[in-house]
């Protein structure tokens, strides 16, 4: 009864994991490129109202009466609404920057920060449970691994069911990504921050962003299936 060649080997595994292996690693690379060609393309392309993705943060804000910092952050796409401290972080590429990518990505933060201040729900679930999933994703894969090694099921089921909150996490992650693009058009719309033609081009570029989201929810699903084949297999 050895785990380790199905486990950590081609030896032993099935045509049903090789496909899920291959789609687990597919699916995040295609999601990442995509992201990153859409807004590679519209960064270039300058909006004919100028305002830059600070200046466009800073309007909608004022317009939904929220008053938080806006903070540069380093690096590329790393833009982040922080619900605890109250606070906006836009990245190199998108504070100081003009494009309608930036802007599309600016407003998507400050989107997050309207549902904060509304109270939107799945926003206030996936901040009540980050804790717990941070907790999860750091404890269930050792948990799996030692399971599989010493054919003690019941770790190996304390991990699947730790990984499974992870995925949850994942789903509940999907709707406050979607909806915060929603409030983000809609308020460029209404701002006059962006044209009829150039929120097209900012749909593209948070269409392609939310990509990574859903990616990331079918990869934390497949793994799930995965790891339930690889423990409920035939010995």
């Amino acid at each position: 009864m050895g785990f380790y060649p199905y486990s950590y080997g081609l030896y032993g595994m099935n045509s049903t994991q090789l496909i899920l292996i291959i789609a687990i690693m597919i699916i995040p690379i295609y999601a990442s490129m995509k992201v990153q060609n859409t807004f590679n393309r519209y960064s270039k392309v300058r909006s004919l109202s100028g305002y830059t993705g600070e200046e466009a943060a800073r309007r909608i804000l004022m317009i939904n009466n929220i008053n938080i910092p806006i903070n540069q952050i380093g690096g590329s796409m790393t833009d982040f609404y922080d619900p605890v401290r109250k606070q906006l972080a836009l990245s190199q590429t998108v504070y100081g920057s003009a494009s309608i990518a930036a802007l599309g990505v600016a407003a998507h933060e400050v989107g997050h920060a309207i549902q904060d201040s509304k109270g939107y729900a799945f926003l206030r679930m996936r901040h009540a449970i980050y804790p717990i999933t941070n907790f999860a994703s750091r404890l269930s894969m050792p948990l799996i691994i030692l399971g599989l090694i010493t054919s003690i099921s019941g770790l190996t089921g304390i991990g699947i069911v730790l990984f499974a909150f992870t995925t949850f996490f994942a789903l509940v992650t999907l709707p406050v990504e979607f909806n915060a693009s929603k409030r983000a058009l809609v308020a460029l719309e209404s701002s006059g921050i962006l044209s009829d033609q150039e929120l097209e081009g900012a749909k593209k570029v948070l269409t392609a962003a939310a990509l990574t989201y859903v990616a990331a929810a079918m990869v934390s699903i497949l793994s799930l299936i995965r790891l339930f084949l690889m423990t409920r297999r035939d010995d």
